[in-house]
């Protein structure tokens, strides 16, 4: 397994931003759509539209496939419908969210630490990110290795561990209710951004601050944790 770090010259008490990858970074939410569509109705599910898949797309993956199909797939069925799905996806140009990169680099010059976090497959995301320039302005990429998991926390837990920070001065930035169960979980603060995988209205329900834009959510947090160190909290 290969994973990307550089050192850190920032100053001796930095924010260190999480970044999640799919619906955050990569704007590819019409993506997972065409290649669930792609794949769905082989086990008898129903092409769906973008509302739906915002609506209903949960982890673990493969209850979300049970959920729209109506009834529990096979393994069979999961096995070959999860590589099909991921395929197609791989195939889709990758496109960053606009301003990523210029938000990226404004971050590094402020003296923040980033690094990447997501349950894609690993060296899928490895190859996803080299096509787009970023790669160097993280310290550390890390995406699954096993199979799909029900949550996103211990590999959060493991992630910030690798990396020698303190959740408590951890900003995960993502787009999911996932991301924001698995800041909590581990100690650290979430901005959910609204343009991703989960509806505005679904990630409302969870309490977490939200954004507009990963400017937004980058800034707003990094508030947060201000406000928290300087509490004491």
């Amino acid at each position: 397994m290969t994973h990307r770090t550089t050192n850190n010259t920032g100053p001796t008490s930095p924010i260190h931003l999480v970044w999640d990858w799919n619906g955050t970074m990569r704007d590819d939410l019409d993506d997972h759509v065409a290649a669930l569509n792609a794949t769905l109705p082989r086990i008898g599910g129903p092409r769906i539209d973008t509302a739906t898949y915002r609506a209903l797309h949960a982890v673990p993956i493969r209850g979300f496939y049970d959920a729209l199909v109506g009834r529990t797939i096979t393994d069979e069925e999961w096995s070959h419908s999860n590589a099909e799905f991921l395929d197609v996806l791989h195939r889709r140009p990758v496109r960053l969210r606009s301003g990523v990169r210029q938000l990226m680099l404004g971050l590094r010059a402020a003296g923040h630490r980033q690094s990447l976090l997501s349950l894609a497959p690993h060296e899928r995301l490895l190859t996803e990110v080299a096509t787009t320039g970023i790669g160097g302005l993280l310290e550390r990429i890390d995406g699954r290795t096993g199979e799909p998991a029900h949550s996103k926390a211990p590999a959060l837990a493991a992630h910030l561990a690798a990396l020698g920070v303190e959740p408590g001065r951890a900003l995960v930035i993502g787009d999911s209710l996932d991301d924001a169960v698995a800041a909590q979980e581990v100690g650290a603060v979430a901005v959910l951004h609204t343009g991703g995988l989960h509806s505005a209205e679904r990630l409302a329900a969870a309490g977490t601050p939200l954004a507009g834009t990963l400017r937004e959510a980058a800034e707003r947090g990094i508030a947060l944790l201000n406000t928290r160190q300087g509490t004491g909290r």
